[in-house]
């Protein structure tokens, strides 16, 4: 797709803008959701109360029953697999859900990001103003962060992500 000059990047990331929302719009009320695995996992915590033995559920995954204690145990220590889970889900009648859910809106997320790469950029600016003994005033400063959050937004967020490197290691 081109379009004419500077213009693409702008769609694309007003595109890359709509479909965040739409996704914090369904990502939003597993936030406040408090939901604790239980201790046992949760594999063997509906297994028992299905009222299912372990030789049952082997039997609806198609595996020998020592498997299953084998497979409850890796899910306890994290050691198993989304396939493995999905199956033992799908033998006693459950959905498996799995999913990132960010800790605050991604919109907030992307706008904490810019706003700690405008200010390195300011930081940088600052600096290298101060070498050429054109220090530059603390409001000028403070009034560059802002214009630097909006060309950060408005642009590409590819490199939104990329850290900083030290050049002089």
């Amino acid at each position: 797709m081109i379009l004419y000059g500077g213009i693409e990047h702008i769609y694309m990331n007003k595109n890359a803008g709509l479909a965040r929302k739409q996704l914090e719009r369904r990502l939003a009320p597993l936030r406040d959701m408090v939901l604790v695995a239980p201790p046992k996992g949760w594999i063997k915590a509906i297994r028992e109360s299905l009222g299912m033995t372990a030789r049952q559920l082997a039997a609806r995954m198609g595996v020998v029953p020592s498997r299953v204690a084998a497979i409850e145990k890796a899910e306890i220590t994290d050691a198993t697999t989304l396939r493995t889970l999905r199956q033992a889900a799908a033998a006693m009648n459950c959905a498996f859900v799995y999913a990132f859910v960010p800790i605050e809106p991604l919109d907030e997320i992307v706008r904490e990001r810019a706003t700690q790469k405008a200010w390195e950029y300011v930081s940088r600016l600052d600096h290298s103003m101060r070498l050429e003994n054109q220090a530059l005033l603390k409001s000028d400063l403070d009034a560059e962060v802002p214009r630097a959050i909006d060309r950060i937004l408005s642009g590409s967020l590819r490199g939104l992500w990329e850290e900083e490197r030290d050049h002089y290691a």
